[in-house]
């Protein structure tokens, strides 16, 4: 199947957020089936980065799948509108997640039109964590999903990965984060048209 062994997700954000770049995304619903390759993401580090929502050790209902062992999926509500998928990275209490905030279309691209009619322009489909989530109808009934062997939400192996050079730049929207809003924690690929910032 291509999926990425359990040991892939137990390991650090930061490498994870780097090595999930130029692999697919996978949302099966009803037969049908959309993949895409991940462009861009973000790493969230645990209980000392206070850009995460793990900050401080909090555990609460929202954040309690970045608790769970590597490979989890952890989706959640932003400004009230738009879900964010992120899959959670290391080992069990120890928070840390991988937010994939943009990917391009690969199969399905007439499912993930319909799930966005109002969009003209290819590149604005997915180039956002929020919009992806509508592209790929993905929404926070999904959220704790076992994405390593799942079959509704799920990371595969592109066996043709391209060559391509990794950017790493600050994370988007974390300006409340301190010294941490300036970590080079976004990394995404150099020239894809659907990363959501350059």
């Amino acid at each position: 199947m291509n999926r990425f062994p359990k040991d892939f997700f137990e390991r650090d954000a930061l490498i994870v957020a780097q090595d999930l770049l130029g692999h697919y995304l996978v949302r099966v619903k009803n037969e049908k089936r959309i993949s895409a390759m991940i462009v861009e993401t973000e790493a969230y580090c645990g209980t000392k980065d206070k850009g995460c929502h793990a900050f401080g050790n909090k555990r609460t209902d929202r954040t309690d799948p970045m608790f769970l062992n590597g490979g989890i999926s952890y989706i959640y509500l932003i400004y009230g509108l738009n879900n964010c998928l992120n899959v959670v990275t290391e080992k069990t209490d120890n928070p840390h997640a991988v937010l994939i905030r943009a990917v391009e279309p690969i199969e399905g691209l007439e499912i993930i039109h319909g799930n966005r009619p109002k969009i003209k322009k290819i590149q604005d489909l997915t180039n956002g964590p929020g919009k992806l989530c509508k592209a790929m109808d993905i929404d926070r009934s999904l959220n704790r999903l076992d994405m390593i062997n799942g079959d509704t939400l799920f990371i595969k192996k592109n066996p043709h990965k391209p060559d391509f050079q990794i950017i790493s730049a600050k994370r988007i929207g974390i300006d409340y984060a301190g010294e941490f809003k300036d970590k080079l924690w976004r990394k995404y690929i150099l020239g894809n048209p659907f990363v959501s910032k350059k």
